[in-house]
């Protein structure tokens, strides 16, 4: 049995209850037992002193890549898991997009207890939607969530079928879990390694269209009409993909979505002098990207912030610019980029933040905790929106170093994080 643990004194902000308070939280047997107004002192129970802090429901990542199995030389499950506790995530969702693919009910239950053995931030898996996201079979849904799949996508590759896609979205309604869609059109992004455009041109790149992105977030989009299925649009990157979410949304499809932390504070600038730590897919995009995306997010249209952690080894990329891997990782950075770019910059309040980070990812993937309701999970994230420290990737617990961000001061970090009762990070530790 955890022992009691008593947030004292800190800023409570649970936008599932609309509450932002200074005040007491108590946790007790693994569960929020209060929270709300000042408690006196309770016997034997851990104290913290959180004034001028923060105290939110956990934050949850619904986009990582834990790269386990198969590289376990770039990233396991363990480390995933402690890196996004030191970034103050509770819970994160893995990929399927591992070696060999997730797509049965054995390797998603494999995931699931790598998880629970780590004994760091809770670990969700999805499965993948096609066999081995070759496009062509439908993977077996249902024995997939009864083995612990939150929701299912080919993720790193586009489900190029209308068909596949379809079937897929009237499978995964039956099991009322979402299907997330990387929305490329490989006719026009193949070969590409950056946001097509002037930039693109000057450094003699092939570009990627912003168009790529969007025919497939109309064409899915479409298709969630037609089935009545959840249909879950990854890591966004267009302004026009933004404007065509509003659209879907104003006419009741069952769309959901999310944009990268990166997508809303890097413009494709960052690649100058071929950074490969700056090359991901979709690409980073131009400023009026940028905006778009975080208007999109102060508005609703775009409904999560997520990090989509990509480690890779050191020497994959350092390659040549157009062969380098695409991707960063992002699970200890995601919050103070957030804080920097997007709180501290009034484009979110900190109720609309933590909402997008923690409230609504368990709302959408219908995952417990994002809430400090009385009985809620025990999941909780302690953090100082104005604690000002440099990106050192060397100090990351990821495995991962490929980052943008090395060097930036940013302003923002989780300082505790608690998972079922128990502290699996400590700032000051």
């Amino acid at each position: 049995m955890s022992r009691d643990v008593l947030l004292k004194g800190g800023r409570i902000v649970d936008p599932s209850q609309q509450m932002d308070v200074v005040g007491d939280v108590l946790l007790r047997g693994g569960r929020v037992e209060s929270c709300g107004p000042t408690l006196g002192s309770v016997d034997g129970a851990e104290v913290f002193d959180c004034a001028n802090l923060v105290v939110a429901p956990g934050l949850i990542d619904v986009h990582v890549h834990l790269r386990e199995p198969g590289r376990e030389d770039v990233e396991t499950v363990a480390t995933g898991a402690h890196s996004a506790a030191a970034g103050g995530f509770t819970g994160i969702c893995a990929m399927p997009n591992t070696k060999p693919v997730t797509d049965n009910q054995a390797s998603v239950g494999f995931v699931k207890r790598q998880g629970e053995a780590a004994g760091f931030a809770r670990v969700y898996p999805y499965g993948a939607i096609s066999v081995s996201q070759k496009g062509e079979t439908l993977a077996e849904i249902g024995e997939m969530v009864g083995a612990g799949a939150v929701a299912f996508s080919d993720d790193g590759k586009p489900v190029e079928s209308a068909h596949l896609m379809r079937t897929a979205l009237e499978y995964a309604r039956a099991f009322n879990v979402p299907v997330a869609e990387h929305c490329e059109d490989m006719s026009l992004a193949r070969g590409g390694a950056m946001n097509e455009g002037i930039v693109s041109a000057r450094l003699g790149l092939k570009g990627i269209p912003a168009e790529a992105e969007e025919i497939y977030v109309i064409r899915d989009m479409l298709l969630a009409r037609r089935t009545g299925g959840h249909i879950h649009l990854c890591h966004l990157s267009t302004k026009g993909s933004v404007e065509l979410v509003r659209w879907g949304k104003e006419r009741g499809i069952n769309v959901t979505t999310e944009v990268c932390s990166h997508h809303i504070s890097l413009t494709e600038d960052a690649v100058e002098g071929y950074n490969t730590n700056a090359k991901m897919n979709p690409p980073l995009r131009t400023a009026a990207d940028v905006a778009a995306l975080q208007e999109g997010l102060a508005d609703g249209t775009i409904d999560l912030l997520v990090t989509d952690h990509a480690p890779h080894h050191y020497d994959e990329k350092e390659r040549e610019f157009a062969d380098a891997p695409n991707g960063i990782v992002g699970l200890e950075t995601a919050l103070g980029i957030n804080c920097t770019y997007l709180l501290h910059r009034g484009i979110l309040s900190m109720s609309q933040m933590i909402d997008a980070m923690s409230c609504k990812p368990a709302r959408v993937f219908h995952l417990p905790g994002g809430t400090l309701s009385r009985g809620a999970l025990a999941d909780v994230t302690v953090f100082d929106p104005m604690h000002q420290w440099t990106v050192d990737a060397a100090r990351f617990k990821s495995k991962g170093r490929n980052t943008p961000y090395g060097g930036h001061t940013l302003t923002g970090a989780a300082r505790i994080t608690i998972v079922d009762g128990r502290v699996v990070y400590r700032a000051d530790a």
